[in-house]
């Protein structure tokens, strides 16, 4: 796609928003698995209070379901025309959306945006470029799909205290899950399964290795504690090394392994972030959450819990949260991001209680383990308490050496923590 400047004279400002009768006029970037779900719900609902001029794609050689005639190669053209009033970018490249929605913002754009990694890496320039230029950078379909979480954080919770955001973010690898506990299939048949229908990338590597749901993550930590994190700093494990045998051990205890997304906020008032398989009891609403769905429990300080589930990928689950943005741009939503700037810290200075599965002993010894409660050197697997930190310092080693973590859910302050603030007992998170 070529280039221009945000400074080029080229670059027009949008007409005036047209009368609240008239339709939203979109300008689409991109017509992979969630353009066409947009571009189709906005078809089907010609009430919806939006329709798509003009769509931008990089390929001009793709067989694609729309006549070629109906495309332009050419993203900048969008950005330069004053005749759309939105942009809805979904590409798949994270660096070459930033340009453009940052772009666009620049010149006081409004833009509807997918694409999580690119949020969860430059939220707090998005954040800086909408307040200095005026535009309105909305992105619900990048967290969840269907579920209208992020909203509800920041409209909803705006005010309120939150003990913790928990939860499935990620359909590719909880479906993979779902079919390895129903069917007691091995990790690579049940991902063969997942890519087969849709619900995996032939390269599964952001879904299963857990990058996905931590850059979702880091985009709720936001909204939910006003905390702008890097990516890098969260903890991610995936379920690349997971085996039958991990199943079953979660089954003796009727719980299944699912990978939640977990931000809590602790008892001396610092914020947490992990993104890890967790063996989930049946009294947890996330144990019912099967196949490709997504939930997420809000436990607010005055509210109590709430609890969300829905479809959390596809087209048209993932377009069905792009149309919302688009209907609350009509009505000039924008978020209000009412908690940056609040006096919250965030930690690693914790000891998460951890299963884990190796054949590597020196891991044993890298990790740091502080207290063992249980150990079978048949299975190759041992239960304690590790840093948080030593995870973070070797979960490139863990990925590569084969091993499978899994938290309990219990968490207990690190050294630091326990030095400073003495009254501090292990919770469950």
């Amino acid at each position: 796609m070529s280039s221009l400047s945000p400074n080029s004279s080229r670059f027009a400002q949008p007409s005036p928003a047209p009368s609240p009768a008239a339709p939203l006029r979109v300008g689409l970037i991109g017509f992979g698995c969630v353009g066409q779900g947009v571009y189709d719900i906005l078809r089907r609902q010609p009430n919806a209070g939006a329709e798509v001029r003009r769509i931008a794609v990089k390929n001009p050689d793709k067989v694609r379901s729309l006549p070629a005639e109906s495309f332009t190669y050419h993203a900048d053209e969008l950005l330069a025309d004053p005749d759309l009033d939105v942009l809805v970018e979904v590409i798949d490249d994270a660096a070459e959306a930033f340009r453009l929605v940052s772009t666009a913002l620049r010149h006081g754009r409004r833009v509807v945006t997918a694409n999580k990694a690119m949020v969860a890496e430059h939220l707090a320039e998005l954040v800086a470029l909408q307040q200095t230029h005026g535009g309105t950078l909305l992105y619900e379909a990048a967290v969840c799909g269907s579920i209208p979480v992020i909203r509800t954080l920041d409209a909803y919770f705006g005010q309120e205290p939150l003990r913790s955001v928990s939860g499935i973010v990620n359909g590719s690898s909880n479906y993979v899950l779902t079919r390895m506990g129903l069917d007691g299939a091995d990790y690579a048949p049940a991902l063969a399964e997942a890519q087969a229908k849709g619900f995996a990338e032939t390269d599964p590597t952001l879904d299963m290795a857990a990058f996905d749901p931590r850059a979702k993550a880091v985009i709720l930590a936001a909204h939910a504690y006003g905390v702008l994190l890097s990516p890098a700093q969260v903890l991610n494990l995936g379920i690349e090394n997971i085996s039958a045998t991990d199943i079953a051990y979660a089954g003796l205890a009727d719980q299944k392994v699912k990978v939640v997304a977990g931000l809590y906020l602790l008892p001396d008032g610092q914020l947490t972030v992990l993104v890890t398989p967790q063996f989930v009891s049946s009294d947890s609403p996330l144990y019912a959450v099967d196949e490709e769905f997504n939930g997420v429990v809000i436990e607010a300080e005055f509210a109590g819990s709430q609890f969300l589930r829905g479809r959390g990928a596809g087209g048209h689950p993932t377009g069905s949260a792009v149309l919302a943005d688009l209907a609350a741009l009509r009505g000039d939503f924008r978020y209000a991001y009412a908690k940056l700037g609040a006096p919250l810290s965030y930690t690693t200075d914790l000891e998460l209680k951890i299963y884990l599965r190796t054949d590597h002993e020196v891991l044993l010894d890298q990790l740091g383990f502080t207290d063992i409660s249980e150990e079978a050197d048949e299975d190759g697997y041992v239960v304690g308490y590790v840093p948080l930190d030593a995870l973070l310092q070797h979960r490139d080693a863990l990925r590569k050496a084969g091993a499978f973590v899994a938290r309990t859910g219990n968490v207990r302050p690190g050294t630091v923590h326990s030095e400073e603030n003495p009254a501090l007992e292990e919770v469950s998170c």
